[in-house]
């Protein structure tokens, strides 16, 4: 999506502390407990992209924004984790 150069929201549902370690430039910070609370900052008819620390979390935040009618929602499989592993080693790992 980034290299189409297509728009999107790239939603982060880690919490605080896990994004001080490491962070995407760019991406929106929702902690998943907060999400339910803070989901008016999202629009409904964005793309949005989903990534937590290895993808569990953000599977879960694309079940509960599906089921709240937003219509294209993606899990970043693997993760910040996967991220750093493969596309940015100069990222932290934890």
């Amino acid at each position: 999506m980034q290299e189409a150069g297509k728009s999107f929201v790239f939603l982060d549902v880690r919490e605080p502390w896990e994004v001080s370690l490491v962070h995407l430039e760019g991406a929106l910070s929702i902690p998943l407990g907060n999400l339910y609370a803070a989901r008016e900052q999202l629009n409904p008819e964005d793309e949005i992209v989903v990534f937590c620390h290895r993808g569990i979390r953000s599977q879960l935040a694309c079940q509960h924004l599906s089921a709240q009618g937003f219509k294209s929602v993606y899990n970043l499989s693997g993760g910040i984790d996967a991220w750093a592993a493969r596309l940015d080693p100069t990222l932290a790992r934890y």
